[in-house]
């Protein structure tokens, strides 16, 4: 698409530690990280910005930014009812949206 803005499904990376992490993972707390990580580049916005925008997630995810400052700055979506997270931020270029996962916690 070069007419404009791209929608999803997003390009999300992650970066080599926060892959190493997802990677240590048990199977089981892995396979929810790919689920927050699918709601990421399936989203409209992946910020879920405005009034029940996160209303369709999965039970058990929510998503917040990391400082209430600065709303379009690194987010984290919560899986696993606030057991894990992954940190990110998304980048809406033109050319090549990009959501960046830089941190992997589960406990």
């Amino acid at each position: 698409m070069t007419d404009g803005f791209m929608g999803p499904p997003w390009q999300a990376d992650w970066t080599k530690e926060a892959e190493d992490n997802r990677n240590a993972l048990p199977a089981p707390v892995r396979a929810l990280v790919d689920a927050a990580r699918a709601e990421l580049v399936i989203a409209k916005d992946p910020y879920f910005r405005g009034v029940d925008a996160a209303a369709d997630l999965a039970v058990g995810m929510s998503t917040e930014p990391v400082q209430s400052t600065r709303p379009g700055g690194a987010h984290v979506m919560y899986f696993d009812h606030g057991r894990g997270w992954p940190r990110y931020v998304f980048t809406p270029r033109t050319a090549d949206p990009q959501i960046v996962i830089d941190e992997c916690i589960w406990h």
